[in-house]
């Protein structure tokens, strides 16, 4: 059954309220999923679409678990980085396996993410002619 524009507008509006306000509590969950890779350290896009996947997890039984993190990764691909979508797949493969208690809570992920790239600033030219 199809939903009119107007209702998935509000879901979709409403998830984005939730999933701010919660950024907090999902990365304290990400965290541990993740250790070696402290949540400021990773790439923002995987930062987000990891938050979105975990959201999801725990929030939509409507879908399932699988396809959620294979839209994850999707994503991934599409705005992340070379080895985003690896990084995305174990880490939510991984918080999944311990959601249902197929993994005990100390077998963190081994995936990899994108390093968030430090900006250097250019050198200024100089301008001025010397004489």
């Amino acid at each position: 059954m199809a939903i009119g524009d107007d209702i998935l507008i509000a879901r979709l509006t409403n998830r984005e309220t939730q999933l701010m306000q919660q950024a907090d509590a999902l990365d304290a969950a990400l965290q541990p999923v993740a250790p070696e890779w402290p949540i400021d350290q990773i790439a923002r896009m995987d930062r987000i679409v990891l938050r979105i996947g975990l959201y999801e997890l725990e929030n939509d039984k409507d879908v399932p678990p699988k396809v959620v993190i294979n839209e994850a990764v999707e994503l991934a691909k599409a705005f992340g980085g070379e080895n985003s979508s690896k990084f995305i797949n174990g880490v939510l493969g991984t918080a999944l396996r311990l959601q249902t208690g197929e993994l005990p809570i100390d077998a963190p992920s081994k995936a990899k993410p994108t390093p968030v790239k430090k900006s250097v600033p250019k050198p200024k030219k100089d301008t001025k002619k010397r004489a």
